[in-house]
């Protein structure tokens, strides 16, 4: 018996495919004897080492002729099977389908199939696949979505006008999907990131890009450059905290806040260390800015956050801190030692100064309606009536103080209403409501929990 070498045995296997698919049919699925990791025409490609890494793992392949051919579009079908081999453990979810233009006998029969149960592709009306039509982007990006189980955490409006100049052209089946998949930093456009390019073809350089990117393990590098990815400096979905979560917080601008027990102001904290997600992931950098305010709950007070700032970008936040309800009588010995270095609440400001009939007591910042207070160095060992003269206040806080100090022709230099609009000075506020106020020292008492989950 004449042996074989093993050259022979690639030639013969080469004229094999050619007279079974044709001169340059791509061995999409190649033994590992004769698997290919260089190509003739991928070098200096921008996806050459995607290429390669993937080659190597056996997911993709190239032709008999020792090419790649990077700027080939794919089929359905060479797409199913290229499927099958990056993800053999992917499960199954869906009950088969039998295509009517995919024949039990077709090279890509079972990869088709598996693909489609496993999620990741789907066909059209009358059970047809159309296996050998090429397949475009916007359809590849969407079947790693579905197979992948990623969902948007965003509005994908957003997300999609966000990165792409072309947004308008995605299609609208497609919008969630890809949305779901540029948060996961799986698209890539070359040679400009901001040109998805949706109905446009899949090369298949393209294609093994996406693949590439599916298949780096979270926290890992890409060796596709991030100036091709899309979102590539966002963390919308690893930069995710769920409900529960505790965000420290400190506040700049006095040791204490006081406030009155039904008083609302407007506070903004800081974040104040790093916040990471389970993953390790910086979620939250230190220094954010946190803004909310401080509300009435069971006779003390409690900060409510709203919208989180983080490197100037606004973000929805809902959390809250734990209710404080430390209160102090200002007609204690030590209310001046509590007010020292102490951010005040305009209603617990004017009540203070009333009932204590100290009209010359330094309060290092007031907190108002538009959070607009009476500065520290300005108002050191001043009359309260001459400090009203130079600042900003609350129309709340001028009725109070006006009451109390019984003086009807205070005239601040502007008056902050609800709505920024002025407001008669008068009126008094209820002595009862003032005698105790709540002291917050907000390095410790102000620590935020999330009450549902946060992304960027």
């Amino acid at each position: 018996m004449t042996k074989i070498s093993q050259s022979q045995s690639r030639t013969a296997l080469s004229l094999l495919l050619q007279m079974t698919f044709g001169a340059f049919a791509p061995l999409v699925i190649a033994s590992p004897t004769f698997a290919q990791s260089t190509f003739t025409d991928v070098q200096g490609n921008w996806s050459q080492s995607c290429i390669s890494q993937l080659a190597q793992q056996g997911v993709i392949s190239g032709y008999p002729n020792g090419t790649f051919r990077p700027n080939a579009s794919v089929t359905r079908s060479e797409f199913a099977a290229m499927i099958g081999k990056a993800f053999p453990n992917a499960q199954k979810s869906r009950n088969p389908v039998q295509f009517v233009d995919v024949p039990s006998n077709y090279w890509a029969h079972n990869a088709i199939a598996t693909a489609n149960q496993t999620g990741f592709l789907s066909g059209y009306p009358g059970q047809i696949f159309n296996p050998t039509q090429n397949i475009p982007r916007a359809q590849v990006l969407v079947a790693l979505a579905s197979g992948l189980n990623y969902f948007p955490t965003q509005s994908p409006t957003t997300t999609l006008t966000t990165n792409f100049a072309d947004a308008s052209s995605i299609p609208t089946y497609a919008q969630s999907g890809i949305a779901a998949a540029t948060e996961k930093r799986l698209v890539v456009d070359y040679p400009d990131v901001k040109f998805l390019r949706p109905n446009q073809l899949a090369s298949r350089a393209e294609v093994s890009a996406f693949l590439c990117l599916a298949l780096t393990p979270s926290g890992q590098t890409s060796s596709i450059s991030g100036q091709y990815i899309a979102n590539a400096t966002g963390s919308s979905i690893t930069a995710l905290l769920h409900s529960g979560t505790s965000i420290p917080v400190k506040y700049l601008d006095a040791k204490k806040i006081v406030v009155s027990p039904k008083e609302t102001a407007p506070l903004t904290l800081i974040v104040a260390t790093d916040i990471k997600n389970n993953q390790g992931t910086l979620t939250i950098p230190a220094g954010s800015q946190v803004v909310g305010q401080l509300q009435p709950v069971d006779g003390g007070s409690q900060f409510v956050a709203s919208q989180l700032i983080i490197n100037g970008q606004q973000f929805p936040i809902n959390a809250s801190s734990r209710p404080i309800t430390t209160t102090q009588d200002v007609r204690s010995p030590n209310i001046k030692a509590i007010l020292q270095d102490a951010a005040v609440g305009s209603a617990a400001a004017a009540g203070i100064s009333g009932i204590t009939g100290n009209k010359h007591i330094t309060l290092g910042k007031v907190l108002t309606g538009t959070a607009i207070g009476t500065a520290v160095g300005a108002n050191q060992n001043r009359n309260v009536l001459s400090t009203l003269r130079d600042t900003a206040i609350g129309a709340a806080a001028a009725a109070g103080i006006s009451g109390i100090t019984g003086n009807r022709t205070i005239t601040p230099g502007k008056v902050i209403g609800g709505a920024a609009a002025g407001a008669t000075i008068g009126g008094i506020i209820d002595p009862t409501s003032t005698n105790q106020v709540v002291v917050i020292n907000p390095n410790s008492d102000l620590t935020l929990t999330l009450n549902s989950d946060f992304s960027r």
